[in-house]
């Protein structure tokens, strides 16, 4: 019943911007967990940013020009990315660790997105 949908990828030139999104619905109770993974051709999939509680985690590879940031209230989460290169191409997912009504208060669930996918080049 917890579905995760991501939105903004697009074609994007090197040194350019995009901002995904990502949106989760249904009988949420809580989400603890929320970021952003992502798989480029012929990779392994790679953390890429995660916030938990106050926190955040960023893959070395991404820091100084992706931005995690979340909307509780609305349960989204937004990844900004600036400055993006050739080797950021890849499909990006969002995932989450929540607790659902369906599920009980008390279970935590692990949910992911269907992915977007992001291509830079000239």
């Amino acid at each position: 019943q917890v579905q995760l949908v991501e939105s903004g990828g697009g074609l994007v030139q090197p040194g350019g911007s995009l901002r995904l999104s990502c949106a989760a619905s249904g009988s949420i109770f809580s989400i603890s967990d929320m970021g952003w993974y992502r798989q480029a051709p012929g990779k392994q999939r790679e953390l890429v940013a995660m916030t938990s509680g106050g926190s955040t985690r960023y893959a070395d590879s991404v820091k100084g020009r992706f931005t995690i940031s979340r909307d509780n209230a609305r349960n989204r989460v937004h990844l900004q990315m600036n400055s993006v290169n050739p080797e950021d191409t890849a499909v990006y997912f969002c995932n989450a660790l929540l607790r659902a009504l369906h599920t009980g208060p008390n279970r935590d669930l692990e949910v992911w997105g269907q992915g977007t996918l992001v291509t830079v080049s000239s």
